[in-house]
């Protein structure tokens, strides 16, 4: 817990460093002075918004990988089963029509899970916990692989990246500009009274706490359509059924604790309730849309 804290913690830090770096430096070189203003502040937000998702992308790869303990296994790899697991990733990625093969990791942990992150398709991860890959058999863990593999192919982590970036850019541009509004209207002829420095703080991170949640209502729907097509995508690489199964035993499972941090949203399942905010839709649904196939 304390290393996932501490691993946060240094990729806030990373962000804010090259965001610094960037409006103070580039951008003047550029000849492009972020000054004050409407302009500025929508250079501001749109600059910390994007590179901040996007250093954050860069980085997944490295921090789930440390994150999650992760071992990579490869043709080397003494454990007959993780071996048989990579060659299996190695099969599905040249069916899926993918030039590089992701790294491919195993990480203890009794939720049985699995997931992806990486910068591209050629950067890319696929993990599997302990508990998913000692509680399936081969086809489902095929099936599991698969849908992993789809969600490289689409693009997923980089299209939730673009998102994220632009809902963080938007959320502080429009919780400042509102700030603002309400500053001046508080204001006199003169300039005086308002909100002062602490009420105009309080009240952006009011509107940035409301706008961030309505924001992520889009980003969850398209989060749990993706899930949609990386079921799709498995069940043409694998078959309906066996990604059906799969999900039947991930439903079969849901006693088990899932651990909640960054990497929840990419991982094949979900134990959070049906809702607005859901980053999953239902294994009842997923499944049954499978059957339909």
């Amino acid at each position: 817990m304390l290393k996932r804290v501490f691993l946060f913690l240094a990729t806030n830090i990373l962000v804010v460093l090259t965001v610094s770096l960037i409006l103070n430096i580039l951008l003047p070189a550029l000849g492009i002075q972020v000054g004050g203003g409407i302009y500025g502040l929508a250079i501001f937000c749109g600059v910390f918004g994007m590179v901040g998702a996007f250093i954050s992308l860069a980085m997944s790869r490295w921090v789930a990988k440390r994150a999650y303990n992760i071992q990579i296994i490869n043709n080397n790899t003494q454990d007959f089963h993780a071996r048989e697991i990579y060659q299996m990733v190695v099969r599905l990625s040249r069916q899926a029509g993918l030039n590089t093969v992701p790294e491919v990791g195993i990480y203890s942990a009794k939720e049985p899970n699995a997931f992806a992150t990486g910068p591209s398709k050629d950067k890319s991860l696929v993990a599997f916990s302990t508990g998913l890959i000692n509680s399936m058999n081969r086809e489902e863990i095929e099936a599991v692989a698969a849908h992993e593999i789809t969600h490289i192919t689409s693009g997923d982590m980089v299209t939730m990246t673009l998102l994220t970036g632009i809902a963080n850019a938007l959320v502080m541009f429009i919780a400042r500009l509102a700030a603002m509004a309400i500053d001046n209207f508080m204001s006199d002829e003169d300039g005086n009274g308002g909100l002062g420095f602490f009420g105009y703080i309080m009240i952006v991170m009011l509107l940035e706490t409301v706008l961030m949640l309505l924001a992520s209502i889009p980003i969850a729907a398209f989060s749990r359509y993706r899930e949609f097509r990386a079921d799709a995508g498995a069940a043409k690489i694998t078959s309906p059924r066996a990604m059906a199964s799969a999900l039947q035993r991930l439903g079969e499972m849901t006693s088990i604790p899932q651990q909640k941090d960054s990497f929840a949203t990419a991982k094949i399942s979900s134990s959070k309730r049906m809702s607005l905010f859901a980053t999953h839709p239902s294994l009842e649904e997923r499944i049954a849309r499978l059957r339909r196939m």
